[in-house]
């Protein structure tokens, strides 16, 4: 089968990769024909997965029509800033029988849609999700990993599975994508504010709590947005908040430690070459849940550190001085 990946970074080259070791025909499509040559001519993507081998079978394009011609499978995992401009340029060119799959974990910052609710919109099709504890680092090198497609039709769910599913990459289906697009976009905030504490020094009791009561916030928010609550225990809910908020590669942990040791978000941003999207995503996050009045205290104080200013002690401070209540409240 033809597969087209649709974003060169870290993540869509991990997933060109492990299409690639099923059998079929990959394309990656980014912006910059020069970078891609370079990635194609010395087998390495060395700004967004440095270190790893790219099989030279894999094509890299940034004719946007030439990439999904014939394509069986798209897969789009463009940062959720772009998003939408790069679907809307895309449209002409995808068939109307293509499996799409959106894999971009964040929220619109201006409509605070899903990603695959923007894509839906241009394209008018439902769109399936791909989210789960999965770095790309380590699916790109083969180490055994697990994630969810999601789908509102699961035997549409069950036939992206195939494409995806190999002996070090499993693959779950659900049929409810809402729950898991939500999961894997709203973890990037808590993992800025597991970050902060790692810079602060804290110890494993805070990071505990905070990821305890982080998935609470994110649970809140999925059922009030239509997710079922039960989805956020799976790969991509607490899964994913795991990895994110425990992990080395974990880039928006790294851009919390950083604020937690006192660093300005501006230095931080301008010397990161990859994206962070719980940077970006932390306002719509806290804006949807005031549009929906569910309390997201966690991500009020990461949203507040991050686009106002304020000192990370001082929202831990005032974290930890909230009115005492019910843990189920």
């Amino acid at each position: 089968m033809k597969a087209t990946v649709i974003g060169d970074g870290g993540w869509g080259t991990a997933l060109a990769m492990v299409l690639e070791r099923n059998g079929h025909n990959v394309t990656v499509w980014g912006p910059f024909d020069e970078y891609l040559k370079t990635v194609q001519e010395t087998g390495e993507n060395k700004t967004y997965l440095p270190g790893v081998s790219i099989p030279k079978s894999i094509r890299w394009t940034s004719n946007k029509e030439a990439a999904v011609e014939g394509a069986d499978l798209v897969v789009l995992v463009v940062p959720s800033r772009f998003y939408k401009s790069v679907v809307e340029d895309f449209k002409p060119y995808l068939s109307s029988d293509v499996l799409i799959v959106s894999a971009t974990k964040g929220l619109d910052e201006q409509t605070y849609e899903r990603m695959s609710t923007v894509a839906e919109k241009i394209l008018n099709r439902p769109i399936a999700v791909l989210s789960g504890p999965s770095h790309a680092e380590e699916v790109a090198r083969g180490i055994p990993s697990a994630v969810t497609i999601a789908h509102q039709d699961v035997h549409v769910a069950e036939k992206i599975q195939q494409f995806f599913i190999n002996d070090t990459f499993r693959v779950y289906t659900l049929d409810d994508p809402i729950g898991v697009e939500l999961g894997g976009a709203l973890k990037n905030v808590i993992a800025i504010a597991a970050g902060m504490g790692d810079g602060m020094g804290f110890g494993d009791n805070s990071k505990a709590a905070l990821m305890t009561r982080g998935l609470a916030e994110t649970t809140r928010l999925g059922v009030a947005l239509g997710a079922r609550p039960e989805t956020f225990s799976g790969l991509s809910g607490i899964g994913d908040l795991m990895v994110t908020c425990m992990s080395r590669h974990s880039r928006n942990r790294g851009v919390g430690e950083r604020l937690g040791k006192g660093e300005s978000l501006q230095d931080i941003m301008a010397s990161m070459k990859m994206v962070a999207e719980g940077v970006w995503n932390c306002q719509a996050a806290k804006d949807l849940a005031a549009q929906y009045h569910i309390s997201v205290p966690i991500t009020e104080q990461v949203a507040a550190v991050v686009h106002q200013g304020k000192d990370p002690r001082q929202a831990v401070l005032d974290l930890m001085t909230r009115s005492p209540k019910p843990e189920r409240a």
